[in-house]
């Protein structure tokens, strides 16, 4: 590193290249400020676009799996050069295709579990592909601990994406975690080592015992009804005796009137193995058999029948030539039709659709459209009901109105 003497000898003996070399390093670092603005803007934008939003724990799993797959791919650069014989750009450029894949692959999953709630076959992919890169990285080791590590990796950071995927799927769907069928539970009390209820181990043993005082009782009885032999009456009642004797002893069956009962059960059960082929359940969805259909209302007086069957299509109300109406004028009647309407309700009356047309002069479609959106209306929905109610009359548009007296009204 030259002195302070000697820089400034040169200065003085070389101003102008001096010079030129003070511009370029001035130029330099605002140039360099620049680039450091922009990274840390970008930095930033990254920052708060993509790692503020998201917890603290998928930070780190993305963190930990690019890791990951930096150890994978430096296995891959590894592989590529010795067992491929790849050198140069050409090794540049192939030795990382199957963790771009593996990259490609865990981003399709991720977009299918958005849009259909599944990973799908990307998802298989993502794992295929990790034991495949995590293999061919491990061939190439000097070392067993270099091997495993370099199986590890890729492992790694597959889990870590699974375990992320599974996280969102849960925020996605709103669902828990899939019950396996292949557990250590299931396995402890499939071999007996545990027990599936949270009975003691009093109740467990006791349980055993009384089955097996009715199950010996069972195939005495069945050797009885068979006409065995005596060798196989006195083994049989031999069995049965031994096993009550352990009842006894170990359950207290003498004295526990609960545990007698429940031995009891059993061996009714037993006993009544072949009623079942006879036994007739009642099918859940089948009526009750004190169940009875609702009655039909009475029928209606001749005069109110004969009123109710009146169609609207009966009536000739006026000519049913198409009219060719202006904007104001279809107006016009639209509001006439809802004054007499109003008119019409307030006195307990529910106008007919055939009322409509005849009083405003419109066809029976147009008075049919306004009368189904004005029936809902509170006032004129609560004399419907009244009518169906008390008179038991269905609301077709041309039944007669009945006022709070009884009366039938069919007009004005």
């Amino acid at each position: 590193m030259p002195t302070f003497e000697e820089i400034a000898a040169f200065i003085t003996e070389k101003p102008l290249p001096t010079a030129i070399i003070a511009v370029l390093s001035l130029v330099g670092l605002v140039l360099a400020f620049l680039v450091l603005r922009i990274a840390w803007r970008v930095v930033s934008w990254v920052f708060t676009r993509y790692v503020a939003p998201r917890p603290i724990e998928d930070v780190l799993t993305v963190v930990a799996a690019s890791i990951a797959t930096g150890v994978s791919a430096q296995g891959m650069w590894r592989f590529s050069g010795d067992v491929l014989g790849l050198v140069g750009p050409l090794r540049l450029l192939l030795f990382a295709f199957i963790e771009v894949a593996i990259i490609t692959s865990a981003v399709r999953a991720r977009r299918n579990m958005r849009e259909n709630f599944s990973a799908g076959i990307d998802g298989i992919a993502v794992w295929a592909l990790t034991c495949l890169t995590a293999v061919l990285s491990s061939m190439d080791a000097r070392s067993l601990p270099e091997a495993v590590f370099r199986l590890a990796a890729p492992l790694v950071a597959a889990w870590l994406w699974e375990r992320g995927m599974a996280i969102e799927r849960h925020r996605i769907r709103g669902t828990g975690r899939i019950n396996w069928r292949l557990t250590p539970e299931r396995l402890m009390v499939r071999m007996g080592l545990a027990e599936v209820s949270d009975r003691t181990a009093s109740e467990v043993d006791a349980h055993r015992r009384l089955t097996r005082v009715a199950l010996a009782a069972k195939r005495a009885k069945a050797l009885r009804e068979g006409g065995a032999s005596e060798r196989k009456m006195r083994v049989a009642l031999a069995k049965l005796d031994k096993a009550m004797d352990q009842a006894v002893e170990h359950t207290g069956l003498a004295v526990d009137q609960q545990r007698q009962e429940a031995l009891l059960a059993q061996i009714a059960a037993l006993y009544n193995t072949s009623a079942l082929i006879d036994a007739a359940p009642r099918v859940p969805w089948e009526p009750e058999a004190d169940h009875h259909p609702v009655p039909a209302r009475p029928a209606l007086p001749p005069a109110l029948a004969e009123l109710v069957d009146d169609e609207d299509e009966d009536i000739e109300v006026f000519d049913t030539t198409p009219q060719v109406l202006s904007t104001a004028e279809r107006a016009a009647r639209m509001r006439g039709a809802r004054e007499f309407w109003d008119r019409q309700i307030a006195k307990g009356i529910v106008p007919r659709t055939v009322d409509i047309a005849q009083e405003i002069g419109i066809s029976l479609s147009t008075a049919r459209e306004y009368r189904a959106l004005w029936k809902l209306e509170p006032q004129a929905h609560a004399l419907i009901e009244a009518l169906y109610q008390q008179h038991g009359i269905v609301d077709t548009g041309a039944f007669p109105a009945i006022a709070p007296d009884g009366r039938v009204l069919t007009g004005n």
